[in-house]
């Protein structure tokens, strides 16, 4: 097996592990987050805003979402140029493979061509990271770095290390050879969702670089001391608790939309129970009124008792084909006497008077 980096898993990172694979579980299956396409938007906005911004990138977030709905930004090009490519960076991310160094390579091309000369190649000359003038760490020199990187992803695939360890100390690695002349954060970061992805699909859409960005000095701060003792562990703890934190916030705006919507369907329910009083009072006298056949009676009867009833249920119930209800439906429509309010699967019939 290929040499380990260094690193230590403490208590706080094996607490952080069980939390943060409870709070995916919780994200994944006890909300709609897999299926909530608008979400999963506004995350790419928010990740790729954050792990540009990290490295100076001075778009606003509003900026990063013009700039990819084709709007014209007043902004400097390189910086638009960072945007795009991130974009097309973090959409093709499935298809690499975390323990591939070509596809590490291809990735890289992908983030950085048309900004650096060296896009998709391993750097030949030594690098650094700064924080403003403060030079934070020196990458490997120039002619280690494949190696090293070569090395890292054949441990990273032999160990049987859980991904979201893996995910941290891969990117901690990434960091600390500095393999490319430049794009390197934004790859560690990119890596280490990649890994997580892997494991569970839903963290291609979780913005843990917005925590990252909204605590970059310690975000520096982690790489500095685990640089100095030679092990990861300060920064993998940095990094699952950024993770758990934005897990967390995602399922609280989750539940937050869904008692928000709960509460609506509860005001919803007290008035129709308190219309469907009324109605009940001269349901007969209504019905009789309005309706042109007794299908039409039937169905009016069937809707104000159960409002959320289905087309197929009320077929079975009237005892006729779901097409001749439907034009039985389409009728009172027409007569103004019911109105379909919300979805097909998850609203409700309205009764009311015509006109």
């Amino acid at each position: 097996m290929a040499n380990s980096p260094p690193y230590t898993i403490t208590l706080k990172t094996a607490d952080y592990l069980s939390k943060i694979v409870e709070a995916a579980t919780r994200l994944e299956l006890g909300t709609d987050f897999k299926r909530n396409i608008l979400l999963h938007r506004k995350n790419r906005l928010r990740t790729i805003h954050s792990s540009l911004a990290i490295e100076g990138n001075t778009l606003s977030l509003d900026e990063v979402a013009a700039v990819l709905d084709g709007k014209l930004v007043a902004g400097k090009q390189e910086e638009i140029k960072e945007v795009k490519n991130a974009y097309e960076a973090y959409d093709k991310i499935m298809a690499f493979d975390p323990y591939a160094a070509k596809d590490f390579l291809k990735a890289h091309k992908l983030m950085t061509q048309g900004l650096v000369k060296d896009s998709g190649k391993y750097r030949s000359g030594d690098v650094g990271v700064f924080d403003g003038d403060v030079a934070i760490h020196l990458g490997a020199r120039p002619q280690f770095a494949p190696n090293l990187i070569a090395e890292l992803f054949a441990w990273a695939k032999e160990s049987e290390l859980h991904a979201v360890l893996k995910s941290a100390i891969m990117h901690y690695e990434i960091e600390i050879i500095h393999p490319f002349a430049d794009g390197n954060g934004r790859m560690g970061r990119l890596w280490q969702t990649l890994v997580l992805a892997k494991w569970n699909e839903i963290f291609a859409w979780v913005p843990m670089e917005t925590v990252m960005q909204e605590n970059r000095p310690q975000y520096y701060r982690a790489i500095q001391e685990a640089k100095k003792a030679n092990d990861s562990g300060v920064f993998i703890e940095f990094t699952l608790s950024a993770l758990l934190e934005t897990l967390r916030a995602q399922t609280e705006q989750l539940d937050e939309q869904t008692y928000s919507a709960a509460i609506g369907a509860g005001a919803f329910a007290e008035k129709f129970v308190e219309n469907a009083d009324k109605f009940a009072e001269n349901a007969d006298e209504f019905v009789e009124k309005y309706a042109e056949n007794e299908t039409q009676k039937s169905i009016l009867r069937l809707l104000m008792a159960r409002p959320a009833i289905s087309a197929k249920k009320m077929a079975e119930d009237v005892g006729m084909s779901s097409r001749g209800v439907q034009k039985s439906i389409d009728a009172l429509k027409k007569q103004g006497l019911v109105e379909r309010v919300g979805s097909a699967k998850g609203g409700h019939w309205v009764v009311k008077k015509p006109g």
